[in-house]
């Protein structure tokens, strides 16, 4: 398993297959206030079309859904069931994320067997109710150095508000990748917004 540097997070399947088409191979289905059965439903028919095209799917915040429709792996924001606990649940082939605001979060997520950790938010963003202070390049730098001076080597996703013109300083800093949701979302052309977060 290799932990893509575009992460896509959505609330729907719609709209998505053309952007699976243009390369786009790590999707994140980030759902809120749905019944138990249109999640089973959506989460369902969502790990179907990343299969069709041999994406990565990760359901947000639900391991027992995700291990129920069979994708690929979970990301757990800060309030969820430990790295630990949806390791026990879903085995140690399942890919599981977690979120983080400061280096001792990744630190902990690192030592609990994370796969990959979502850092941020990087700048203000719409998107995620109750918002953890914004990192900025530099809050990102100085959780980087500390990372490298322990040792901690997990893949560290930037996510917050990041747009295209982001992506190299990130990478700079050290960044293994980066996390988007309105910035392809939100685009007038949202397959070349993809292809240019792919650098195709």
């Amino acid at each position: 398993m290799t932990i893509s540097n575009l992460h896509y997070i959505t609330d729907s399947t719609q709209g998505l297959e053309p952007l699976l088409k243009a390369g786009l191979n790590w999707v994140q289905l980030r759902v809120k206030n749905r019944n138990e059965k249109e999640m089973y439903n959506l989460a369902d028919s969502f790990v179907a079309l990343c299969e069709k095209y041999k994406a990565y799917s990760i359901i947000n915040d639900y391991p027992k859904l995700a291990k129920k429709v069979g994708a690929d792996g979970v990301h757990l924001g800060k309030e969820d069931m430990s790295v630990a606990e949806a390791r026990a649940l879903l085995g140690k082939d399942f890919i599981i994320g977690g979120t983080a605001n400061t280096y001792e979060d990744v630190e902990a997520l690192s030592e609990a067997g994370a796969d990959y950790v979502g850092l941020g938010p990087f700048r203000f963003t719409e998107t995620k109710k109750n918002l953890s202070p914004v990192l900025g390049l530099e809050g990102y730098n100085e959780i980087l150095q500390s990372c490298s001076v322990n040792g901690i080597r997990v893949p560290i996703i930037a996510i917050g508000g990041i747009t295209v013109e982001d992506l190299e300083a990130l990478r700079d800093a050290g960044l293994h990748g980066v996390a988007v949701s309105g910035a392809i979302r939100k685009a007038q052309n949202q397959v070349a917004a993809v292809k240019q977060f792919l650098g195709k």
